[in-house]
Parts: C-alpha cells; structure tokens; sequence
C-alpha cells in the first residue's frame, strides 16, 4: 500500500551517460557518471548502478572526486549548485549556493577549499572560468558568492579546458586560440593557428585539450585529425609544438595516462589509440569500440580507463588496452520510428537502437540487454551517405514472431524496401529471420500488426502502404514433400478507392480488422475480409487507431491531424462521442479497459486518460513535460499496486511510459529513484565498501567464513562425503618428505589404479536395493564380509550394552565399498 499517493512524473531511464567525462573513485572500484538530473554510481566490476544521487533540480553538468577526502564527490548543475556527496552511503553533505548556470566543473589539489566552474554571465553564448570559495559552515545550505575570474571568452564543453603542472596553470582553447593562465605570475599567454581564410588550414580549429601530469607539456586535437604538443608556452616567442597524426577526422577528446608515459585519443573511428612515449612510431589501437569516442577518463590509480561513446555507452578498459567491463545505457537514435514496443517474453522496451538495430532495454534495471541486428549490413559514418533505415517493427504472437520494415529512397522513383518476418528460436533464445519480402508494397508501408488474439488459429500480420493498399500476410506451408518447413506468403488485398492506407488495427478477439484510409475508417471481417462498415468525420487524416478492451470491445478510437478524438460504437456503427484535443499519443492498456492520450499544448504535453464508455477521463496531469511526447506504452506489472485513490486506479496492474522529443524516457512514480534499486545492488555496495589488506586476501578470512556459514546451511541436508586428507594414505604420502619420495611420474600411475575398482567390483550405486543378502554371499569373499560385519556388531554389543545397533544395507554396502580400495601401492614407498 503506498501511503503518500503523490504521483509525479520521473525520469526513469534514457538520460545520456556520455553528456560529461565519467569520473573513477580513487580505488577504481566505482565509476560516476552524469545522467540527466542525477549522478549514477556504477561497479565497475559488476556494471551495476550501486547507487542514484538525487537532489538537483535541474541538468547535472559536471562531477568530481574531493581532492581532500577521497570518499567525497563534487557535483553541479544548471540550478546554480554545487552539492557534495558520500557516495558510498549515497548522502548529500552540503549545498553550495553559487547563483548562476554551472556548465562545468573542475577541482585541483591544491587550491584548498575552492573549486572551478565555468559560467556565462552576460551573453548566453559567452562563458567565463572562474573559481569559487566553498566557505566552512556547519549548516548543510550554504551560499557561496566569493568568486574569483580566471579566463574569459572560453569554450563551454570541459574538455576545452585543462590543468596542468598540480594546478600551477590552466589551459583553454577555442576555435583558433589556445590561451594560458599562470596562477603564480597571474599572466596569461595566447597562442593562435592560421584560421579558416587560408583553405590549408580551414581545419585548424582546437576540439579539445589536455596536460601533462608533470611536465610543462600541452596535447590539443584538432579538426583535421592531428595531435598538437606545445611547449615552452611560458614565453611567447620561444614556443614550439610537434604533431601526431593518425586520425582522418577530428580529434574527440585527449588524456593523458598518470604518469604522463602515454597519451590517450579518440574520435569518430571507434578506436582508442595509446601513443606510447608520446611518440609518432610507438602507437597501440583498441579497435572496433561501436560507435565515436566521446570522452577519454584515466582512474586516479592508473590501472583503468574508460571511453564514453555517442551511442550512450561507457567502456571499462585495463591498463592493457583490454576491454573489462560495458554501462550501456539506452541508445539514442537520430529518429525513433518504430515507436515503444514491449517484447512479451522478457517484457524488455523494445525500439531503435544502434542504425539497423533494435535494442530491448531493460526498465527494471536501467541497462540494456541485447541488440538484434536487422539490416545486417556494415553502416558506414557518412553525413552525406543515405543509410537504410528501421522504419517499422511489431511482435505477435506473444512473442514467438517478429515482423520489421526497412526503407531506403535516394530519389523519388528509388525505393529500396524489405519486409522481414524473424521467428523466436528457444535453442538460442533468440530471433531468427524466417521470411524476407523485397517490396511487399509499391510505396512506403506507413503501419503494420499483427493479429494477437487468443483464438486466432495461424498468425496473421497486416500491412498499410502509400499506395493505397494493406495486405493480409499469413503463415503458410513453404516447403517440399516434407513439409517441415513455413513461411509467410500474402493472403489477402484490400483498398478503398485508392486513398492511401493510413493505420491499421485488429479487435482484441481479433474478428476485426480496422484500416485508415486517409480520413475514412473501414472495418473489415477477419475470417471473410468482407468489408463491414465505414466511418467518416472529414476532420483530416487519420492519426492514431485503436479498439477499445474488455468491457470497452465494443468502441473504436480515432485522432485525426484537425486536432479531433473522436469515438465509434461498433453495434450501432453511429459516433458515440468526439472531443477538440490535439492527439500526439493514443494507447490502450492491455491489461485494463482504460486508454492513455498523449496531447501537445502551448506550455508543453498533457495526459488524460479514460475510458471509452465515458467521455470524461478518469485522471488528467496537465504538463507533464515542457517538451513534445513523441510515443508512450502501457508496461504490465509483475506485482500489481494497490493505490487506494480512485484517480489513480489506472496504474494498478500497468505503467506508462513515454518518450519526448529529446528522447528521455519518462514515467509516473511515487518512488524516488533510490527505492528502485535492486536488493542485489545495495548488497553489492556493502560487500565492496569492506577494507580489503594484503593480510585480508592472503589469510582468505572472509572467504573462509562464507564457506563456514555455507555448510551450516547445508549439513542439514546434504551428506558431508569425507575429506581427501581424511584418508590414511594419502595423508602419509603428504607428509612424507619429498627427497624421500620416487618421482611424480611413478607415484601417479600406481595411485590412479588404486583408486579404480575391479570389473569384477560394482559400485553401491550399482547394487540395487531390493538385492537380497542371500545372493550377495554367493561371491568370493561374502564369508570375509560377513565376518566384518559380525566383528563390528560384537563392538558395538560392547560398547553400548544391551543397546545393539543393526548396520543397515546402505551402512554394509558403504564399508564393503571402503574395504575393496587398495592401498597396497603405499608399501612400494
């Protein structure tokens, strides 16, 4: 039950991982990253989110490690604030109140109790270093107004901006000038390349920067893909600077390792190149990283890097040059076209991932799971080049069929288009192409589903395209006289006066089949594909299209461009009711009878949502974001809520997300974020926050303590076998001195064949139970058994009286067993 039901829309995934530098804590055991209004603290083992920051208000724009305490983390945001944490109970400390926009941060170890931020404060597109004192106060709000400048006209990105020397000075660059503060001489020197007048050097242009840790060295990337090292930048005239080059375009970022040997770059090749003495010959590659090289970050210990990359991901890698660990988070597309899907089976969110790909996304845990590659082509990074593009995709079935649509048009009579149908294997756990199509239809398909009802005998997908048609795709025989093998083949046409096909739905029994033609509805019988009705408004093309569920079957929902939602009664084919609201989202909800819509106002998005029996909406949240939601999905719960507000009932068995315009996926939540962590996560930051010494792994206490609290749990139930040094034998010939012992060689063969038994020998598990003992003293030696088992049955009358204890058959079978063993190999020592 929740007891304070205040519902507030939260972000509860797809913010950018790659937005800042990652930053490592000093024992490189965790990894902090920037991600929309919260800083994440990942394992960089495990790659789990151990903890969520919250407390900005506003975008997080830079994070950095206290340089007086190493179990501290600066952060700060847009909203003027500058908040330090303990990242390992996950505990804001203090606030500092600075009062202006916070687009970067910066700490150096020697400048106590100050910090350096970059700020704008006239002109939105003019930014400023400067340094702020962080004043002492018991108080956790502290206001701190103490500002000093440092260097003016600077690039807003923090990789324009570096420290060098133990924060003797400070380096930034901007378009042609590299320019530099002394903090002791309070001089400032400025160095500038030939600029775009001179077409040899148009790409001049500085893109980031970087220092060495202890010489009065300066590394800068450029646009046209070389490396720079300046030095002697003290004097103006006595300055040089050298080049490395091996990158064909822009330089992304720089960082140097710790001890200054070797030099970091990436950039849009996907390949992290070490330069190894900062020289042009000594060059090493980590290839194949996926996608541009955003950010380069070295942990403060030297033994790990990591590299953000433009598809939200963040690679660990050894000193090596070894990847060892990926964060990905959700992949942003330049366009979502397929929209949100649920896969069934994993209940993964399912949209466009990686060009041609489509990546399911796991809402529980905030990671991705895998990619599915759809196009199976190499993609090619070229602006100019028009790629084939994932346009359209739907499971059915409940998960064991996969349709996607792919498109690519140069000019207008040149389309190129595939229609895939992907069946589930459950050997593999994954999908496999069944049937490809090339130009199912003659135009672009503008919408496709598949037939998902619970009484439906073969799988059915439908088709809607530009060219005036949809057709009906069924799964058929596709084989030889075996008839072992199926695929899908076209079934059915339909048109309507050649008006382009718009949308298309089924019913939730799947009797029908509703098609848009532009401003006109048609229903369509699923078994006959007799055309039934029509419904018309001429309020515009027809925007979204669904049926309504359960007790609402009977309904069909329509929003058109004209900004109209209008809704039909299937038995009386007459309009039960339309309302003025500009739908951008309509979704129903699988698992209820309510319908979620979407619209966009003049302040930003607003939801209603309702049923369609009743026009009235049963909840309404005005401006759930500032920006345009683009799509959203019903998600059902593993465990229903029970909220115990009426208004809020729709969200018992199902969630809803959405997705806006800058691609942050949103919810509704009266969770915070720090709720939602996973019980394994919060276990694995206490285990991780233990002291680990070198007598802590050579003694192997803890692990001798799990082992210790683990047979406890299990001598219950499980039969403790005994120990190999248990044996007389074996603990002989461990104890023997070696210099006394044959070689290896000779011991291994005589000890193997001691342990094995004789054919003439069966195991206790051989024997069965139900042998009677008669039969068993017809062997050779059941009289020297028998004697045994008499003499063990007199000790036992000795020692316990009157008490006399019957072995068992299981007890005899095991000391025959043990008695048949040989050890007479012992004696050749």
């Amino acid at each position: 039950m929740v007891e304070k039901e205040v519902l507030r829309v939260v972000r509860c995934g797809g913010s950018e991982l790659n937005f800042r530098r990652a930053v490592f804590s000093a024992d490189s055991k965790y990894i902090f990253c920037v991600s929309g209004d919260f800083v994440k603290v990942y394992s960089t083992v495990t790659e789990e989110c151990v903890h969520i920051l919250q407390g900005h208000r506003e975008m997080v724009t830079g994070v950095q490690l206290n340089p007086n305490n190493h179990l501290q983390l600066y952060s700060c945001s847009l909203d003027g604030t500058i908040k330090l944490w303990d990242f390992i109970d996950g505990i804001l400390i203090k606030t500092f109140i600075v009062g202006h926009k916070l687009h970067a941060l910066f700490t150096v170890a020697g400048a106590e109790d100050s910090v350096f931020v970059i700020i704008n404060k006239e002109k939105p597109d003019v930014f400023q270093l400067v340094s702020v004192k962080l004043p002492k106060s018991s108080s956790q709000e502290i206001e701190a107004k103490e500002i000093s400048f440092v260097l003016d006209y600077i690039n807003q990105s923090p990789k324009c901006i570096a420290f060098g020397s133990e924060g003797q000075y400070v380096t930034a660059v901007r378009d042609f000038y590299l320019s530099v503060y002394f903090f002791k001489k309070k001089t400032t020197s400025r160095f500038t390349l030939s600029s775009a007048q001179n077409k040899k050097h148009a790409k001049n242009k500085f893109t980031c920067v970087a220092c060495h840790p202890k010489e009065d060295c300066i590394a800068s990337g450029h646009k046209d893909g070389k490396i720079r090292l300046w030095r002697n930048f003290d004097d103006n005239k006595k300055y040089t600077y050298t080049c490395l080059h091996w990158h064909h375009d822009l330089v992304m970022d720089l960082a140097f390792s710790l001890t200054g040997t070797s030099l970091l770059s990436g950039g849009r090749e996907s390949v992290l190149v070490e330069w190894r003495d900062i020289s042009e010959k000594n060059k090493e590659f980590l290839p194949r990283l996926g996608a541009t090289i955003e950010h380069i970050s070295v942990s403060p210990a030297g033994d790990l890097f990591c590299t953000s990359h433009s598809d939200n991901k963040i690679i660990i890698i050894r000193r090596n040059l070894e990847a060892s660990a990926v964060i990905q988070g959700l992949v942003k597309d330049r366009n979502i076209l397929t929209g949100l899907m649920i896969d069934p089976r994993t209940k993964a969110l399912v949209l466009n991932g990686k060009p041609g790909h489509l990546q399911f996304y796991s809402l529980h845990s905030d990671k991705q799971l895998y990619n599915l590659d759809i196009i199976q082509q190499e993609y090619i990074n070229d602006n100019d080049l028009i790629q084939i593009e994932l346009t359209k995709a739907a499971f059915g079935c409940y998960g064991n069929w996969l349709a996607t649509v792919e498109q690519r048009q140069e000019k207008q009579n040149e389309l190129e288009m595939h229609l895939k149908l992907w069946a589930y294997n459950k050997k593999t756990q994954g999908f496999v192409l069944n049937t490809k199509v090339s130009m199912p239809h003659e135009d672009r398909i503008t919408a496709l589903c598949f037939c998902n009802a619970v009484t439906s005998e073969a799988p059915t997908l439908v088709t809607a395209s530009k060219d005036g048609y949809f057709k009906v795709w069924i799964l058929a025989d596709d084989s030889d006289i075996y008839k072992k093998a199926f695929g899908w083949t076209c079934d059915f046409v339909g048109s309507y006066h050649k008006y382009q096909a718009t949308r298309c739905c089924f019913s939730e029994d799947g009797s029908l089949l509703a098609v848009s033609f532009e401003e006109i509805v048609t229903v369509w019988d699923s078994e006959t594909w007799e055309l039934k009705c029509t419904f018309c408004q001429r309020t515009g093309k027809i925007r979204h299209l669904c049926f309504g569920r359960l007790t609402c079957s009977k309904y069909l929902l329509a929003a058109t461009e004209n900004d109209l939602l209008c809704c039909w009664n299937l038995l009386s084919c007459s309009l039960e009711w339309s309302t003025k609201l500009n739908v951008r989202v309509l979704e129903p909800d699988p698992s209820s009878d309510n319908v979620a819509a979407v619209s966009k106002s003049s302040v930003g998005s607003d939801l209603f949502v309702f049923k369609p029996s009743e026009p009235r909406p049963l909840y309404t949240h005005k401006n759930i974001c500032r920006e345009e939601v683009l799509w959203g999905v019903f998600v059902p719960r593993d465990v229903p809520e029970s909220f115990t507000s009426e208004a809020h009932h729709w969200l018992n068995r199902s969630q809803f997300y959405f997705l806006t315009k800058s691609q942050s996926l949103l919810t509704f939540s009266a969770k915070s974020p720090e709720e939602k962590l996973t019980p394994t996560s919060k276990q694995l930051l206490a285990e991780e926050s233990l002291p680990t010494t070198p007598f802590y792994f050579i003694l192997g206490k803890h692990r001798q303590q799990q082992d210790e609290k683990l047979n406890d749990a299990l001598g219950n139930e499980l039969v403790q076998l005994p120990l190999i040094e248990n044996i007389p034998a074996i603990s002989e010939l461990l104890h023997t001195p070696a210099h006394v012992l044959p070689s290896a060689s000779f011991l291994c063969s005589m000890f193997v064949n001691s342990l094995l038994l004789s054919e003439e020998t069966k195991s206790a598990e051989e024997i069965p139970d139900d042998v009677d003992m008669d039969e068993e003293n017809q062997s050779n030696d059941s009289d020297e058994e028998n004697d045994f088992t008499e003499k063990i049955q007199d000790t036992d009358n000795t020692d316990m009286g009157e008490d006399v204890h019957q072995l068992s058959k299981s007890e005899e079978k095991e000391l025959r067993k043990l008695r048949k063993v040989d050890y007479s190999w012992i004696t050749a020592l």
